[in-house]
């Protein structure tokens, strides 16, 4: 049964065995803003947010509507953990079996600051929020808590912090009962930070001092090894030996121009980056179009890009960028599709010096679908587009450009179902054939 969720944290679970009649089964709600959720077996689970305040002399306390019922939480049903922060709020999970109409949801609501990231393993939650002020200092730390998950059961175990800053979930990670979690440190210069915790979340061993004067834009473990990515100028893409957790060590590193947002395993030795192109102005460097790169880090101590890219000129962007669901990969069909907003410079308007801080004008949205493969010929590259789908008529009209940004024809998503690729936006689902690209249908939404 699929379940849907609104950012207002309404759940409802349909029944979806007759296609062509879907009924809704339940529907629950929560007060409070939706965070984040997980599906693992037949439990969904979801984390709220929900701030913590006074009125007519009565603390808030979080409230469960589900049937019909309303479930206000006991202040004594409250876990509290004592990390200072300034802004204190609810954090409650939720596990619904979405097989089993018959029974009731459980959950579990921890007093924490507002959970920033969370990352789950088969059998925990981790959520991490900032933690500033106190006796923290300008530096900043990152407060860390582990919940135990196994079916309906929910049950709050450790808590522990580490220094600096979590990016995303990506940042974290669960590995053969510790957990690793890569940071960035600020203060008078920023530096970066690779952290391994016991299941107490006590550290075990640490790595600091990376990239002193930059920031992490993307990271992902992948075993034994982690890879960082870290910006100001230029890309250093950092490999990691995770393989002593006392002990972390710093294999090589890579630099070239641009960053990487999104890290995404092509296989045990080969990474796929989603980001940006740079040109370098000096003390900062100048955004240009998307860039998409494939490393090799099969040579743990000389990893090479071995494969690159670029997408537009300075104001093209991707939805990758910031959210990884937009990403589409399938290593078995060679097949790589992204969303992309294309923008390009008009080079009859700007002197030579110029070009590197000019934003290009909108001229395209839609999907880029790649052919991705490492079995090419010497004389091939590894990564070459394979054709583009767009959503929105009247292409390149510069009347128009405010469109591109706002249009509900601008696609978001991809998937494909057997040979069939469908690009989604909030206007139309269109599909082609995934072998040529040929067009064969499109269904148009209410928006």
């Amino acid at each position: 049964m699929p379940l849907i969720i609104s950012p207002k944290t309404s759940i409802k679970v349909y029944d979806i065995s007759d296609r062509e009649n879907p009924r809704l089964q339940r529907e629950l709600s929560a007060d409070g803003q939706y965070v984040s959720s997980r599906m693992i077996g037949d439990y969904a689970y979801v984390v709220i947010n929900e701030p913590l305040y006074e009125q007519d002399d009565e603390l808030n306390l979080p409230r469960i509507y589900s049937g019909g019922n309303e479930t206000e939480i006991p202040a004594t049903d409250i876990y509290y953990c004592d990390v200072y922060d300034y802004y204190y709020m609810y954090t409650t999970i939720i596990a619904i079996n979405t097989q089993n109409d018959d029974q009731e949801p459980t959950y579990e609501t921890i007093l924490l600051g507002a959970s920033s990231n969370l990352y789950v393993s088969m059998n925990n939650i981790y959520l991490t929020f900032p933690v500033w002020g106190g006796d923290v200092g300008d530096f900043g730390k990152s407060s860390i808590h582990r919940i135990h998950i196994e079916g309906d059961e929910i049950e709050y175990v450790a808590s522990g912090e580490v220094p600096g800053m979590v990016l995303n979930q990506f940042s974290m990670d669960e590995y053969d009962g510790y957990f690793r979690v890569a940071t960035t440190t600020y203060g008078q210069t920023t530096e970066n930070n690779v952290y391994i915790l016991n299941m107490s979340l006590n550290i075990t061993g640490s790595l600091t001092g990376l990239a002193r004067g930059e920031t992490i834009y993307s990271a992902r473990f992948m075993g034994e090894r982690g890879y960082l990515v870290t910006f100001k100028q230029v890309d250093p893409l950092f490999v990691i030996d995770l393989s002593d957790p006392s002990n972390p060590e710093e294999l090589g590193y890579l630099k070239v121009t641009g960053y990487s947002d999104y890290l995404h395993p092509y296989d045990e030795t080969h990474i796929i980056g989603i980001g940006k192109e740079t040109t370098d102005a000096g003390e900062f460097a100048w955004y240009q179009g998307v860039k998409i790169s494939l490393f090799d880090v099969s040579d743990v101590n000389n990893p090479r890009e071995i494969s690159k890219l670029e997408i537009g000129d300075r104001g093209t962007d991707s939805p990758v960028l910031w959210d990884h669901k937009a990403f589409l990969f399938d290593k078995s069909r060679n097949l790589m599709v992204i969303p992309v907003l294309e923008a390009k410079v008009d080079v009859t308007k700007y002197s030579e010096a110029e070009l590197v801080w000019a934003y290009g004008q909108p001229v395209w949205q839609g999907a880029y679908v790649f052919d991705i493969s490492l079995n090419v010929s010497s004389n091939e590259d590894a990564l070459r587009v394979k054709g583009r789908i767009t959503h929105i008529e009247n292409l390149g009209d510069p009347e128009q450009d405010y469109y591109y940004f706002y249009s509900p024809f601008s696609v978001t998503r991809s998937l494909y179902i057997d040979d069939v690729l469908y690009t989604i936006s909030d206007a139309k689902i269109k599909m082609n054939n995934l072998e040529n690209l040929d067009y064969i249908n499109e269904v148009q939404l209410l928006y």
